[in-house]
């Protein structure tokens, strides 16, 4: 019996070993949603511009894309260029969700870089980023015409991952939509 107390170390290293091995061929930007093909969670929440209260029902009835953003965010003003040139060709529409921000810093960001999105939602007290389970800016959820979220990308949305992983899922839901 005191022999295999010497060998409990051992194993124990061994598994510790093989648990961090298994982490090295994780996929970091995919990260599990118990949200995918469920609604969006309810809201009723200002916009950015301080407009308009925005719910559920003013959100477009198309596939459109939900981009998670904040004025202190770096990668988003890497994606930023993206969002902008789908806005601009009127591919997709884009609605925003300005996380944990202030107000003015985030209509100062839109007023010096451009706006690409149809609204952005004030979630200055990440009330809608907790019910979304955002982990952080940058994320985008693809929803489709229901309001059902069918896809999400936490960091960066850039032109491959446009072309890869975006335009392939948005054919495939609008192919649905045809076969209905």
């Amino acid at each position: 019996m005191s022999r295999l107390k010497l060998f409990v170390p051992v194993i124990g290293f061994f598994a510790l070993a093989l648990l961090l091995w298994r982490g090295l061929y994780l996929n970091t930007r995919e990260l599990p949603s118990v949200l995918i093909d469920k609604p969006l969670p309810q809201f009723e929440i200002e916009t950015v511009l301080g407009s308009q209260l925005v719910t559920n029902q003013d959100l477009p009835d198309k596939i459109f894309l939900l981009n998670v953003w904040g004025s202190y965010c770096l990668p988003c003003l890497v994606e930023h260029p993206t969002l902008m040139r789908l806005s601009e060709a009127g591919e997709i529409p884009v609605v925003g969700v300005n996380y944990r921000d202030r107000q003015k810093l985030a209509i100062d960001w839109l007023d010096v870089n451009g706006n690409p999105f149809s609204f952005s939602l004030l979630d200055e007290d990440g009330r809608l980023g907790i019910d979304l389970g955002v982990y952080g800016a940058p994320e985008t959820f693809l929803i489709d015409r229901n309001g059902v979220i069918r896809y999400r990308h936490v960091s960066v949305l850039d032109e491959n991952i446009w072309r890869e992983i975006f335009e392939p899922a948005i054919a495939e839901l609008r192919a649905e939509q045809v076969g209905l």
